[in-house]
């Protein structure tokens, strides 16, 4: 196909399955198997404390260390300084640190990637760690002294590693991994009703739709909460999950989020839902977008008339 990308190419090749299944299950038993430490852990690796993926802003040390080791190498070639020498070695180590976590993040966010995202995201993490595994090997020559090979394969291994964060660019900005996938606040205004509040059983999730965009509505202790109904993970139906204490979890991936104001409970999701004002007013819930100057204590989601 004329128009079709390597990236296409990677995600045609079937034979690559049983790996990628048996190492997302290998990752997914490791943190399983400690229990809520190891859930923790997991959520710190996924970003849940900073927002935002952490995985993305780890591969940039990498990265840019990787290209300053190269540009110095050339510097340093054309004009013998061996400072630059030193200064690139610095660089490579410190890229090897941050390649070991950047590894280690995008790893336990892959996991929970299914299709050709998965394939696709099990190549990239392959180059990577062929990349690195050359500039490891370059920086034992290094200090071998065997200098003018070692920088050739740093020019390799930095190739390859381009090679693999364009890879990295197709799952973001292709395949949306890592991006926020539940929808603005459009919801109206104005209080508007969607539902009669006896259509709504305790503690288990209604799907509605307010000005074209789908709510989430859970009714729970005397009180109703409206939240998006796509989880800002994967955009996992969030009116098919379960609740239980104030938590509503996606049935795709267990991201769980807290009713009053859509903060990220646990991971894999990083972003908090977006929340809606909801209330019961005869007989009947009204919502509408969010207003934080009518917020009353830290319940962002609830105005019972």
């Amino acid at each position: 196909m004329p128009n079709q990308t390597v990236a296409d190419v990677i995600a045609e090749q079937g034979w690559l399955d049983p790996l990628e299944k048996g190492l997302q299950k290998l990752v997914k038993n490791t943190f399983a198997a400690a229990g809520e430490a190891g859930r923790s852990v997991e959520d710190a690796l996924h970003g849940v404390w900073l927002g935002d993926p952490l995985h993305a802003a780890l591969t940039d040390v990498p990265l840019g260390a990787w290209t300053a080791a190269v540009a110095m190498d050339a510097m340093e070639t054309v004009t013998g300084n061996q400072g630059l020498a030193k200064g690139a070695d610095a660089a490579i180590g410190v890229g090897l640190v941050g390649a070991v976590a950047a590894a280690v993040t995008g790893l336990t966010d892959w996991q929970h990637v299914g299709g050709a995202p998965r394939r696709v995201g099990l190549v990239h993490g392959l180059l990577n760690l062929t990349s690195a595994a050359l500039f490891a090997t370059s920086f034992v020559m290094r200090k071998r002294d065997s200098r003018p090979p070692a920088k050739l394969l740093s020019t390799g291994a930095y190739a390859l590693s381009l090679f693999a964060a364009r890879l990295g660019g197709e799952l973001v900005y292709r395949h949306k991994i890592g991006v926020d996938h539940a929808p603005d606040d459009q919801a109206p205004a104005r209080f508007a009703a969607v539902i009669a509040e006896r259509a709504l059983i305790a503690d288990r999730p209604h799907k509605v739709n307010v000005n074209g965009i789908p709510v989430v509505l859970v009714k729970t202790g005397g009180s109703v909460f409206a939240l998006a109904e796509q989880c800002s993970h994967l955009g996992g139906p969030l009116s098919e999950g379960t609740c239980k204490n104030g938590i509503i979890q996606c049935p795709w991936h267990g991201s769980e989020f807290s009713l009053k104001d859509g903060q990220v409970v646990h991971g894999p999701a990083v972003h908090p839902q977006v929340c809606f004002d909801a209330r019961v007013r005869d007989g009947q819930v009204e919502v509408r977008r969010h207003d934080p100057s009518a917020q009353k204590g830290n319940n962002r989601n609830r105005e019972v008339a």
